[in-house]
């Protein structure tokens, strides 16, 4: 594990390994069960300033239509007008606007989340898990992170109603990341 003493190391230019990556999300199903999913296409990059961990920056661009459930109808449900509107837009963005350390391996990272033309900042606490070089000589990093945020703050208000009472979908949603990156630059 890597010390908050050797963080000066870690200071370059990364690029998110999606092979290794994953970002997900779970939501509340007919108020008793969860649906977990991810989004199987995205990219990004990190720019870490070891010394002065606030000066990093992170930027993230995930293709809507990679979303999976593991189920071909709701997928195409989540894609359409109800939900992600795909075809009017195409990608999920997060850019982040502050980066502060919250602990000795752990960060709050804030950040612009657009979804469907909407963005609103939303922080994300990370957990730093350590760095390594792996077989091949890349340099890695890892993170992991989770928030929950409202679906009708980004206009996602679909829903039905229930015969017992609530409703199908749940309005909060966590975003779940689990992030491998490796040193570019």
């Amino acid at each position: 594990m890597t010390s908050a003493t050797t963080y000066p190391q870690l200071t370059g230019e990364y690029t998110l390994d999606a092979a290794h990556s994953r970002i997900g999300f779970v939501a509340r199903h007919a108020m008793v069960t969860k649906v977990r999913g991810s989004f199987n296409e995205f990219t990004g990059t990190a720019t870490i300033d070891g010394d002065v961990p606030e000066k990093s920056s992170v930027q993230v661009t995930i293709q809507a239509h990679s979303i999976d459930t593991r189920n071909a109808d709701r997928d195409g449900h989540l894609k359409g007008n109800d939900f992600l509107s795909m075809d009017e837009y195409p990608q999920v963005t997060f850019a982040s606007t502050e980066i502060k350390q919250t602990g000795d391996t752990s960060f709050d990272v804030t950040g612009d989340l657009t979804i469907k033309g909407v963005t609103r900042s939303v922080t994300v606490p990370f957990e730093f898990e350590g760095s390594a070089k792996d077989p091949f000589g890349n340099d890695r990093i890892g993170f992991e992170g989770s928030t929950t945020i409202s679906r009708k703050d980004y206009g996602i208000t679909w829903n039905a109603a229930l015969e017992t009472g609530g409703v199908l979908v749940s309005d909060k949603v966590t975003l779940e990341f689990e992030i491998s990156a490796i040193k570019s630059a």
